[in-house]
């Protein structure tokens, strides 16, 4: 085979494969720019912002991304992690022991049993009883509230995530692409300045002849 000839099907190979890696990298910029741009908006719109510095607690101020976001507004993936995990996980934590919503189902019931209970018998901490039951499900709407909020933020955080692994995908084809691209012109370059008749891998023809 002729060098030249060798060298072209290499460069315009590279070539093809250099455009098709940019046409990938463009596709995975669009995506990346989607969805950060929809978490942007999606976030913004429900106006939360983190509590300025001056105004964390004690316990609030040992938390890095709590100190780093305060007084801004929460409109990225980055915010909504820090504020579901560390501002509203460290809230809930904090009413009724801890427990999840799904926890405090149990005692609810229980109570709303024993106030039944002590309404036919006419019970004399029927009251007390009552007050346990508001309470307990104050606490598990509460709870309730913030595992959804905590949800939903923390769902705009996985969508974001994808979004910068497209990011780091795009910036993977577009800098293969310009590495095909400079070797494919190097190649073309050489095949020109290859003499026509030169062939690649050509066999010996003083062995032939012995």
């Amino acid at each position: 085979m002729k060098r030249r000839t060798l060298d072209l099907l290499f460069s315009i190979g590279g070539l093809g494969l250099a455009v098709l890696l940019l046409a990938v990298g463009i596709v995975l910029t669009t995506n990346a720019n989607f969805a950060n741009n929809y978490v942007h908006d999606q976030l913004a719109a429900q106006h939360i912002g983190f509590k300025p510095a001056d105004q964390l607690t004690d316990e609030e101020k040992k938390v890095d991304c709590l100190r780093e976001y305060a007084g801004q507004k929460l409109t990225t993936g980055k915010q909504a992690e820090c504020y579901a995990n560390e501002f509203i996980g460290l809230h809930l934590k904090s009413i009724g022991g801890g427990k999840t919503y799904a926890d405090l189902g149990e005692p609810q019931t229980a109570l709303k049993e024993q106030v039944a209970q002590a309404q036919q018998a006419k019970a004399a901490n029927l009251a007390d009883l009552q007050k346990q039951l508001a309470d307990v499900t104050a606490q598990r709407e509460t709870v309730f509230k913030g595992e959804t909020l905590r949800g939903m933020l923390l769902t705009s955080y996985g969508f974001s995530e994808f979004g910068r692994k497209a990011e780091q995908g795009a910036l993977a084809m577009y800098l293969g692409a310009a590495l095909l691209l400079l070797l494919s012109a190097a190649g073309l370059w050489h095949a020109f300045r290859t003499p026509a008749s030169e062939t690649f891998a050509a066999p010996d023809r003083e062995r032939i002849t012995t």
